[in-house]
């Protein structure tokens, strides 16, 4: 691909954590230029341990890093003549935070009327809007860990849906706006919210009460709409997810599995029926694939086109033939840490252009990494950059 999409839109982002570095990185992986501007300490997602560690060179490739302190006087004028250049504001700070800073949409558009400003919030304006949100939080209130745990043990999902979905809806609200001012002239506000995210990934349940009636159980005590659906221990204690839903896939299933006996069954002839049979079926068939190994039953399975899957854990899938082999891998330089410096692979976004995958450009900023150059090209001298992109790093 000799152009990528948003080349020549630059947008100016105010964002920590995921959900705000989610929306920039998929604007910047799409070829727009993401300044990052950050305090002179840094972002504190650089610093993060545990599951979060992560999540700062993750969310933040392809962009630059821009060091200014906002709170002074200086830095506040440099950073509104970068917005100046800008097309685009992405924030996920608090409403009243960026409105002391003179950083919110009512102000920054009598600056810059094309500007188009994204806002990530933890709800859309409303009796929510004053609570502090946490992907978490939102799970929990929005039916999502009621749906994914036990009955009466509620789970959150394990990963950070809302805050990397909440991002990508940011990011396609942007799409939206860029292609609204090509008939305008004028930008506009984009509000994405971790609660209304939350909302639309349980809406199916939601609909399913209204056509049904019934409320919808946990997804361990759901009532399956297919005969075969499940996790089932083989051979050495090892697990993998079969799954037969379709009448012509029970027939290829009994035939490939030498289980005559369930073919010529009657009461196993259609979906349904397996489905109303399942309290004796599984167990039968959880006694009869036990016997087989977990490498045996993928072969066959994938020899005759059924459903399966490996039961994988996140760290195996940076050896995964498929990732590999398709270019869903790409190496960065890790930019903070013990392992500053290194080279690690991270995942590109889902999609190809033209049969080409969109990818690393640049690796995850180092802190204050473009402030000179951002900073020249404002008009400030090398003495002033300097002086103004002062960076002071904070201990881990």
């Amino acid at each position: 691909m000799t152009k990528l999409p948003y080349e020549g839109i630059r947008v100016v982002e105010f964002t920590h954590m995921v959900m705000g570095p989610t929306c920039g990185m998929v604007l910047a992986d799409l070829g727009a230029e993401v300044i990052k501007v950050e305090p002179p300490g840094g972002d504190n997602t650089r610093r993060l341990l545990g599951s979060g560690a992560g999540f700062y060179p993750l969310f933040n490739r392809n962009k630059k890093s821009l060091v200014l302190d906002l709170q002074s006087p200086e830095g506040k004028e440099a950073v509104l003549k970068l917005i100046a250049t800008a097309d685009v504001v992405s924030e996920n700070f608090k409403p009243e935070t960026m409105k002391k800073l003179g950083l919110d949409h009512q102000s920054l558009k009598t600056l810059n009327p094309r500007l188009i400003h994204v806002s990530h919030k933890g709800f859309l304006p409303g009796p929510y809007d004053h609570r502090t949100a946490l992907d978490e939080v939102v799970q929990m209130m929005g039916g999502l860990a009621y749906m994914t745990g036990r009955p009466g043990d509620p789970l959150r999902a394990g990963s950070s849906v809302n805050d990397i979905m909440g991002g990508l809806f940011g990011a396609i609200g942007v799409m939206a706006a860029l292609s609204a001012r090509e008939h305008t002239g004028l930008g506009c506000e984009v509000q994405s919210a971790l609660f209304e995210n939350n909302i639309f990934l349980v809406a199916q349940h939601m609909m399913q009460f209204a056509v049904t009636g019934q409320p919808a159980a946990p997804m361990p005590e759901r009532i399956s709409p297919w005969g075969i659906y499940d996790v089932f221990r083989v051979q050495g204690e090892e697990q993998i997810f079969l799954a037969v839903v379709s009448d012509t896939q029970w027939a290829i299933f009994c035939e490939a599995m030498a289980f005559a006996d369930l073919q010529a069954d009657e009461r196993l002839h259609t979906n349904n029926g397996r489905v109303r049979s399942r309290e004796w079926l599984i167990p039968q068939l959880r006694a009869r694939l036990g016997e087989h190994s977990a490498a045996d039953l993928a072969a066959t399975f994938e020899r005759h086109g059924l459903p399966f899957a490996p039961i994988t854990r996140p760290h195996e899938l940076l050896d995964d033939p498929h990732l590999l082999a398709t270019g869903g891998l790409a190496p960065i330089t890790l930019p903070d840490g013990e392992r500053a410096g290194q080279t690690a692979q991270t995942v590109l976004l889902p999609l190809a252009l033209d049969g080409e995958r969109l990818g690393v450009r640049r690796s995850p900023p180092r802190l204050g990494e473009h402030s000179a150059e951002l900073l020249a090209e404002l008009g400030y001298s090398t003495a002033d950059a300097a002086r103004l992109s002062q960076t002071v790093q904070k201990p881990a």
